[in-house]
């Protein structure tokens, strides 16, 4: 299966790096032309790497991967129309540039709306997931946490995009919880703002998340 990246920093990287060790093709996209041959050494010359309408078009999936504060201009800059019909996994979180406050990051929405919201507006006809947003790039892909699987959760409206997601999880090691519609992305966004308390407080950023059921 072909994968397009939007956005080509670390955690584009990351699961860039970790898609192709899993056997997907990929190809990473930016529109930053002067980074396209530095990206070839960050995924030792095995992405393609193109501009953001051309890693969407290129992907049957798409991971959406840019800066937060620059998601929404993101979208406008790949075509609705590149991602329509298409499973588009949402990782952004909408972190504003403002320093942490005692280890806490500042968000750009409110509990009212989440960023994927708001991205889903602007191609109504991707069918966003959300998810990878509430953990740290080196664990997004076959995380090792002493054989105990940790728990990534998602939620969009639509089903068989969920479910595409969850296979993926389920490849790079992750328990999957399906927190339901887009709106729990108001939800699952502000995780990031806990994981992130004990590394600025303690310099600890091995961290995940684990649901407990009975």
């Amino acid at each position: 299966m072909n994968i397009g990246i939007i956005g080509s920093g670390v955690v584009g990287q990351a699961l860039a790096n970790g898609f192709i060790k899993h056997g997907y093709s990929v190809m990473l996209g930016t529109n930053t032309p002067s980074k396209r041959e530095a990206l070839q050494g960050k995924t030792n010359g095995k992405a393609r790497i193109g501009s953001f309408a051309d890693a969407a078009a290129f992907g049957e999936i798409v991971v959406f991967a840019p800066k937060g504060s620059a998601a929404e201009a993101a979208i406008k800059a790949t075509g609705a129309a590149n991602l329509r019909g298409k499973t588009v996994i949402d990782t952004t979180n909408p972190i504003a540039e403002r320093p942490p406050e005692n280890g806490v990051i500042h968000y750009f929405t409110t509990l009212d709306e989440s960023l994927m919201e708001r991205l889903q507006r602007l191609a109504p006809e991707a069918r966003f997931v959300k998810a990878f947003c509430s953990a740290g790039n080196a664990f997004m892909v076959d995380p090792d946490f002493g054989g105990v699987k940790p728990t990534m959760f998602i939620c969009g409206n639509d089903d068989d995009a969920k479910k595409a997601t969850t296979r993926i999880l389920d490849q790079f090691g992750w328990e999957t919880m399906d927190m339901g519609k887009v709106e729990s992305a108001r939800a699952i966004e502000p995780l990031a703002i806990l994981w992130c308390i004990p590394g600025f407080l303690y310099n600890n950023w091995s961290n995940a998340f684990k649901m407990l059921r009975k």
